[in-house]
């Protein structure tokens, strides 16, 4: 049987392809890049902190981003941390276009482009957002209330409860995908971690495992609860990435599954982190 390092070897060696230069690679792009993994892995800590506190009771604060913002935002170094995550996003954005306008090996393909560009426009909206927080004009709607706003609007049209139901069956199914990809340990395609010391790698590798799982089983929730509210007609029953962790408190295992799955988003957080270290660009 091949040892850990074997497989990261051949992973490293298969993944060869994915060091060719690209925009994406250019020296301000894979800065932006990297400022932008910085801000996401903040921005998961922050709300896997919250949703750990509120699963001792310790919290009324939203695990979500903009619970997240109102958390940073309450600390001394919160302005400069807030601007961190404006030039964060934007970069993350800019980084991501430029992957769908000029890729690189397999993000040659059509459907590798077009999930870039979908990433650019979440980025877009996320960074949009907490600039608008950053600069004193409000922070954006909490996820809880997003879902429910859009699950009643697409339920108001003819064959909204379809689409419904078909957006949910794809977040269970990224959900699914994110957990699958993060526990085979895929992302070490995308990673230059030989020079560190093993480990230090494995730490990074058991970051980016843990953590990724913990993110698609939010995904996963939250994918399940539109379903149900597509098919009950109940737009109420939607819910955002704060009520999907709080429903994980509501299972027979309690407060400690929404505990694990915080700790595990901590470590998605910190996994970014080190993406935005040693992240292949």
């Amino acid at each position: 049987m091949a040892t850990r390092t074997q497989r990261y070897a051949r992973r490293t060696r298969a993944s060869g392809h994915a060091a060719r230069p690209s925009a994406g690679g250019s020296g301000a792009l894979a800065l932006l890049g990297r400022a932008g993994f910085l801000a996401r892995g903040i921005m998961y800590i922050v709300i896997g902190w919250i949703a750990l506190q509120i699963a001792f009771g310790h919290s009324r604060q939203q695990a979500d981003r903009t619970g997240a913002l109102h958390e940073l935002g309450s600390t001394p170094f919160g302005e400069a941390a807030l601007w961190i995550l404006v030039v964060g996003f934007i970069g993350m954005t800019l980084w991501r276009l430029s992957e769908a306008i000029w890729p690189a090996g397999e993000g040659r393909k059509a459907s590798a482009r077009a999930l870039s560009l979908a990433k650019a426009v979440t980025y877009t909206v996320i960074a949009y957002g907490v600039l608008k927080y950053a600069i004193g004009l409000g922070a954006p709607q909490s996820s809880n209330k997003q879902s429910v706003d859009l699950t009643a609007t697409l339920l108001r049209y003819t064959g909204g409860q379809v689409l419904v139901v078909v957006i949910g069956l794809v977040l269970i199914g990224a959900g699914l995908y994110l957990g699958y990809e993060a526990w085979r340990e895929r992302f070490l395609k995308d990673m230059q971690l030989g020079q560190l010391k093993t480990q230090t790698r494995r730490m990074v590798e058991w970051l980016g495992r843990i953590g990724g799982v913990a993110r698609g089983i939010v995904f996963i929730t939250a994918g399940v609860f539109l379903v149900v509210a597509a098919v009950e007609a109940k737009p109420g029953q939607a819910k955002g990435i704060d009520s999907s962790l709080r429903v994980l408190a509501t299972t027979p295992a309690g407060p400690w599954l929404l505990a694990l799955v915080a700790i595990g988003l901590i470590m998605f957080g910190l996994f970014s982190c080190c993406e935005a270290r040693f992240r292949r660009f």
